[in-house]
């Protein structure tokens, strides 16, 4: 009976917690919002960077250090026009010092890190830069790091409890720092990974960065993990061929933002 009571309880919850993604209108689970993610966040970040810091694995090399700050600067130069109020957000980026992986992520708030395997081992061009970056902003713009904490919590993954109102569903997370970290390792959906495709390239294309290098960031990963066909990035990004082919596909619609003429706006990133 109990079980049953707490089925029909959370039966209940996840058909009031609905919220609209904030740049594409896609409906999304929201368990926790985003104001909640960003907090959670906010605190996940110093404590996954604090022990790299003390071995002296972030920023450590400047040259590479001001080559990403001045892509991303771009990218959330751009990333304003779409959502504005996000010029609130504490827009940060920090590069880890592993040659072994391939990954980046931006967690909700804006915090973000890319590893340096993700240069070196790819011999990425700031154009593919741009598109790797782009993607991942493009995740925080449409909240899913809060979507994600959400459905992590409506499979039981950091609960501890909730409470139900009228208005509004108040969750209660065990380690919400944790569930946040947690978050940018999940899989995303494939509505998620489409979502944030679409917005990091024309993020990218508006910022003065190649389209093309979507599709050629993309081949170049196949070839590093040895597999051409599908293959995971690190189990969050899948992308198979058909994602290359979509890309490709956008890539006419992207190209009159890249050639357009003029400076891009450059974000005041802090470096701190």
């Amino acid at each position: 009976m109990l079980l049953r009571n707490l089925s029909y309880v959370l039966l209940v919850v996840l058909l009031v917690a609905c919220a609209t993604n904030p740049v594409t209108g896609r409906k999304q689970l929201m368990l926790v919002s985003e104001k909640q993610s960003i907090s959670a966040s906010r605190e996940a970040y110093v404590k996954m960077l604090a022990p790299l810091e003390e071995d002296g694995k972030v920023d450590s090399d400047p040259e590479l250090t001001e080559r990403i700050n001045l892509i991303t600067s771009k990218l959330i130069a751009q990333a304003l026009i779409y959502r504005p109020e996000t010029e609130n957000w504490d827009w940060r980026v920090k590069i880890i010092d592993d040659p072994e992986t391939i990954n980046a992520f931006c967690m909700a708030g804006g915090k973000m890190a890319i590893y340096t395997g993700m240069v070196q081992k790819l011999d990425a061009t700031d154009d593919e830069l741009a598109q790797v970056m782009g993607h991942e902003i493009a995740h925080a713009l449409s909240a899913h790091t809060a979507e994600r904490m959400s459905i992590a919590l409506a499979t039981s993954l950091a609960v501890t409890g909730f409470a139900l109102t009228r208005d509004q569903p108040e969750v209660v997370l065990a380690g919400a720092s944790l569930a946040a970290a947690l978050a940018i390792q999940l899989p995303n959906s494939r509505a998620s990974e489409s979502e944030a495709d679409v917005i990091g390239i024309e993020l990218a294309a508006r910022a003065g960065y190649n389209p093309n290098a979507a599709v050629t960031l993309w081949k170049k990963m196949a070839s590093a993990t040895g597999n051409e066909g599908s293959f995971d990035f690190l189990s969050s990004h899948p992308a198979p061929s058909k994602r290359m082919e979509t890309l490709r596909k956008l890539i006419p619609k992207m190209m009159p933002y890249y050639e357009a003429k003029g400076e891009r706006p450059v974000y005041p990133l802090k470096t701190d």
